[in-house]
């Protein structure tokens, strides 16, 4: 019997077993039918019923479990078998729509030639958009182990859109439905794991293995629209692996930083990630931490066994001689957590069919040696892994190619309102099973920042300086001010240029008259400067009236580091204690951080005394000056030292020093 599944743009796929057909018969939106050679792969396209709806560019949307969406561009067609697909590359979104075909296998036996078919597309010009699964390695190699998938609904080993040429954004189409997905269970309990950590260190010491990429899954329940989980899943961290899929039946939501391979003409380059460091709160954290992963004996030794496994892969398709690691240890920085990465590249004439043969899966998410691996992974992971780890991508005329290693990926099953999320890590002689745990948990960050109940959408905000201006003497402690915008543009990757900056404010200087003015400079997402400024307000008369705020801050909270636009914390502080000057902030631990305006300093035995930026705090510049200058020291202050204090100040750089009083 054939096999027949519904696909997009008025087309049904019929899969014959064992009758390959040599040509493909696609049906357009037009109505008019048009045929097109393609290599054998037993699949058959016929028509099938369709219907029209209005124009609506630039709109992407899902509602129930039926994946409807109105596809973007011109000439939509609704129909609740929509496909879309789309890609970050190169600071760029490509935008893929009005499959021509889709083609699947659901069996290894297929997937040879449904990959041949998919490159075959690109060599007549179209492209091919879709996902390989883990579990289709054995296709491949015979010897790779994996295990079986069953289930009603069980998920293609590959999946491919065929395409004419993509819309290209610099933005993504904005989502116009909601999700909902209840809390995020493993499907292995920690002490599970534990002992799986334990086995695969008795096969280590037993020689049977060198490494173990060992994972597991977290499921919930899903309502909505996947593409609206997909943006907040890789908002803040729009890596050129980024990739979203919608079918009849599921969406992948990958927001991978891993690289498996990236073909263009001769050149093949592949980008493996091994180790994993959590973000810290400031720049000079994030520093800190990225030297003390480089320099990790255990991550660096994880690193070079998996590029030896590269290498060797990519040798087995490389022309001889060409094959190079290009960078070695490298750091990158994604929303919740810093990687190690490392290049390798060679120049190849294969097609991408023998370098997914030669190549697949990749040697970061399996472990060493790759057949032995993974039949120990078969034998102790629970569930198989499917898209997870395995690569989602796209195929382009001209030989160029690029993949992702399907990590920070999940998949959202839109008829059972299920989605999963495999989340693990690699397992060697001198791994500790409680930090392999941690380290998990760590790389799911991203994934409860994304779906926790009540979590507000991702804030858009401005990098700020608030700066003193005076007549005959310009900008007051300007360097102070740049430098500290700078280390929060490249915390948060936000393009910043100090000598755009000072012409910024030279020009809006030239303007002013002899008064004192109070400067706002502020940077956006796109590096855009603005200059705003007001004339200087005269200081009021007496003590500043302070009162403790109502509730702690988190002193995790990234934006308490960073002068920003997004001042919700400080605003709902003041709004809390009205009828006074300001507020004093404090954090869970009862530590006093800063008030709304300005840094707390506080006359204690003779000392000026400043709390630290640990308790969770902005870095004043007029804070820091001082600090420099010998004239305040810093300690963790609390509610009773300020009580007891002999005086008090609130300090910035607009009005230095101004006496203050507890008085609520």
């Amino acid at each position: 019997m054939p096999r027949s599944g519904p696909i997009p743009c008025g087309l049904r796929v019929d899969s014959s077993s064992r009758s390959p057909l040599r040509s493909f018969v696609f049906a357009r939106s037009t109505g008019i039918v048009s045929q097109g050679h393609v290599s054998p792969t037993g699949y058959a396209i016929r028509p099938f019923p369709k219907r029209r709806i209005r124009d609506k560019p630039d709109v992407l949307w899902h509602t129930g479990c039926h994946a409807q969406a109105q596809i973007l561009g011109c000439g939509a067609l609704m129909d609740r078998h929509v496909h879309i697909a789309l890609f970050r590359f190169r600071d760029r979104w490509l935008i893929f729509r009005r499959p021509m075909a889709v083609l699947t296998a659901s069996s290894c036996a297929d997937v040879p030639d449904v990959l041949e078919a998919a490159a075959s597309a690109t060599r007549s010009g179209r492209w091919a958009a879709g996902w390989v699964a883990y579990e289709a390695a054995p296709a491949f190699d015979p010897a790779l182990m994996v295990r079986s998938v069953d289930g009603r609904r069980r998920l293609p080993l590959v999946w491919f859109g065929i395409y004419n040429r993509p819309v290209e954004a610099s933005v993504p189409p904005q989502p116009s439905g909601r999700f909902q997905a209840g809390p995020w269970r493993p499907a292995t309990s920690r002490a599970r794991y534990i002992r799986a950590v334990c086995a695969i260190r008795e096969l280590l010491a037993a020689g049977d293995t060198y490494q173990v990429n060992y994972t597991t899954r977290l499921r919930t329940g899903f309502r909505g629209d996947p593409y609206a989980f997909f943006l907040r899943l890789v908002a803040g961290q729009m890596s050129d692996q980024c990739a979203f899929i919608l079918t009849d039946t599921r969406a992948v939501c990958s927001a991978s930083p891993e690289l498996f391979i990236e073909l263009e003409g001769a050149r093949l380059l592949s980008r493996p990630m091994k180790g994993t460091a959590p973000r810290g709160l400031t720049w000079q954290q994030d520093v800190e931490h990225a030297a003390s992963l480089r320099l990790s004996e255990k991550n660096r030794a994880e690193n070079v066994m998996i590029v030896d496994m590269i290498r060797n892969d990519m040798g087995r398709v490389a022309e001889p001689g060409t094959v190079k690691v290009a960078r070695l240890f490298d750091i990158e920085r994604y929303r919740t957590v810093l990687q190690m990465t490392s290049t390798v590249e060679c120049r190849t004439r294969a097609p991408v069919p023998e370098i997914f043969k030669a190549m697949f899966p990749c040697a970061s998410v399996t472990g060493a040696p790759k057949v032995k691996t993974m039949q120990i992974i078969s034998e102790l992971e629970t569930s198989a892994r499917g898209i997870y780890t395995g690569s989602v991508g796209f195929m382009a005329p001209g030989r160029m190619a690029r993949f992702n290693v399907a990590i920070r990926t999940a998949v959202v099953d839109l008829v059972g309102g299920r989605a999963e999320y495999g989340v693990g890590g690699g397992i060697v002689w001198d791994s500790d099973a409680e930090e392999e745990y941690r380290e998990c948990l760590i790389k799911a960050r991203v994934l409860h920042a994304s779906t926790a109940p009540g979590t507000p959408e991702p804030p858009q905000f401005e990098l700020l300086e608030t700066i003193l201006w005076r007549p005959g003497r310009g900008y007051y402690l300007l360097e102070s001010h740049l430098r500290r915008m700078r280390d929060s543009a490249l915390y948060f990757q936000m393009t910043f240029s100090a000598e755009k900056a000072r012409l910024s404010l030279k020009r809006a200087a030239s303007r002013w008259r002899r008064r004192a003015r109070r400067v706002r400079l502020l940077l956006d997402a796109a590096g855009r400067l603005r200059v705003e400024s007001a004339v200087l307000s005269q200081p009021q008369h007496g003590p500043w009236r302070l009162a403790p705020a109502a509730e702690p801050v988190n002193a995790a909270d990234v934006f308490l580091y960073h002068k920003t636009t997004n001042r919700g914390v400080y605003e709902r502080a003041a709004r809390g204690r009205p009828g006074f000057d300001d507020v004093v902030l404090y954090n869970e631990r009862g530590e006093i951080t800063e008030t709304t305006i300005g840094n707390i300093v506080a006359e204690l035995n003779g000392r000026l005394l400043t709390p630290p930026v640990r308790c969770g705090l902005l870095a004043g510049v007029y804070r820091g000056h001082l600090i420099r200058k010998g004239i305040i020291g810093e300690e963790a202050l609390t509610l009773e030292d300020l009580k007891r204090a002999r005086k008090l100040w609130v300090i910035n750089s607009v009005r230095k020093w101004m006496p203050a009083e507890l008085a609520g």
